[in-house]
């Protein structure tokens, strides 16, 4: 169960960092701004199911703040847990299930000035 959530939550970070600087992952050509990705950080998450580690991505400038995992996080919520959970029991890959909460922080995104 961690692998599963540790892998869901790290592909909706990487989500959350190509929108943030507005460029997926080796799509230089499309690049408009200055800062870049700058590797990651490795967080330890503290679930039901145990500890579990998280490379969070970062950014050249720092300006990068996580909104699934936010920066002094240390814990993942009961609620969200639930939800991933969920989800896949109802059939959704981790693949799916990543896409999706990609696709609902990028509506965050897009409402949050």
């Amino acid at each position: 169960m961690k692998e599963m959530m540790s892998v869901i939550l790290e592909g909706s970070l990487d989500g959350e960092m190509e929108e943030e600087l507005g460029y997926s992952k080796y799509d230089f050509r499309n690049k408009e701004t200055d800062n870049s990705r700058n590797g990651y950080n490795t967080k330890t998450m503290h679930t039901s199911y145990g500890d579990m580690e998280l490379d969070v991505p970062r950014d050249r400038s720092g300006d990068f703040e996580p909104k699934i995992v936010k920066k002094y996080q240390n814990t993942i919520s009961q609620d969200m847990e639930e939800k991933i959970i969920s989800m896949y029991a109802k059939g959704m890959t981790t693949g799916d299930i990543e896409s999706h909460m990609q696709e609902f922080m990028a509506l965050i995104f897009r409402t949050v000035p």
